[in-house]
């Protein structure tokens, strides 16, 4: 990887464009795409525009590449179709042209809401089972199920992050649990990309949350050091209380309003 540009999907969005300086002043060359100009850029970052769902697009953005870290996807509940090209097709083309590339490291961004129906009142691990809240969801378990399969097959890195809530800072009682804040979103893609060795790896993606539902301790071999809590904002979050209804499934379960009844775009 030294010396070869990283290659960094979804550039446009929101935390890829906190990520991008980041990854330039520590890994000194990046190679920035999405499907849409990911403009302002930086002088050092080289540019590659393509769908997900184009395989010889990506493979020409990875190409020469040392390492990616997939951030690009759909973020919300969409129809399946969308889905399928953006988040289903779009993992499977990113990891077989960098196998096909041989880049051997991978950091790809999950989702909580892979694990969304799990109960707010269980601790989850790296082996919790698979229990997805939606479409978006499905398409997450997918993504990890052939980061697997890369990992053991392919002899490639891979880390998959169940991402859980990243905002500037927590702003409902949901998110004392799953706020993960822009600077330990850093600290956790470096912790991957800087791991002596990754094989398939699950991270969750979280702050050092007080009331945190995530435990990375499965993961010692990746150096991750949160250094923010929600617990700081919870006088300012809970100040008129928790007013959600403890029985809805948005309550319930992990995955908040994704759990709800009609939240999937059947």
């Amino acid at each position: 990887m030294p010396g070869q540009p990283i290659l960094l999907t979804g550039a446009a969005g929101k935390i890829a464009r906190y990520l991008r300086p980041r990854l330039l002043d520590r890994y000194g060359a990046l190679r920035v795409s999405d499907r849409v100009d990911p403009a302002p850029l930086d002088p050092r970052e080289e540019v590659a525009l393509g769908e997900l769902a184009d395989f010889e697009a990506i493979k020409k953005a990875a190409t020469g590449c040392g390492a990616v870290v997939h951030m690009g996807a759909c973020i919300v509940e969409e129809s399946w179709e969308i889905i399928h090209d953006s988040n289903i097709l779009g993992a499977r083309n990113v990891l077989e042209a960098a196998r096909q590339l041989g880049i051997k490291r991978v950091v790809l961004a999950s989702s909580v809401h892979a694990v969304g129906y799990h109960p707010v009142t269980t601790m989850l691990d790296a082996g919790a089972a698979a229990l997805p809240d939606s479409f978006y969801g499905i398409s997450k378990v997918f993504a990890e199920g052939m980061a697997c399969l890369y990992a053991e097959k392919a002899g490639m890195d891979i880390a998959c992050l169940r991402i859980g809530s990243v905002l500037p800072k927590p702003t409902e009682p949901r998110h004392l649990s799953t706020w993960l804040s822009y600077a330990d979103t850093w600290r956790l893609v470096q912790a991957c990309l800087d791991a002596p060795r990754l094989g398939y790896t699950i991270m969750y993606g979280c702050s050092a949350n007080t009331r945190s539902w995530w435990d990375n301790s499965g993961a010692p071999h990746v150096a991750f050091k949160p250094e923010d809590n929600a617990e700081d904002y919870a006088a300012e979050v809970l100040k008129n209380g928790d007013t959600r209804d403890p029985t809805s499934p948005e309550t319930k379960f992990q995955g908040g309003f994704f759990c709800a009844p009609d939240y999937v775009k059947w």
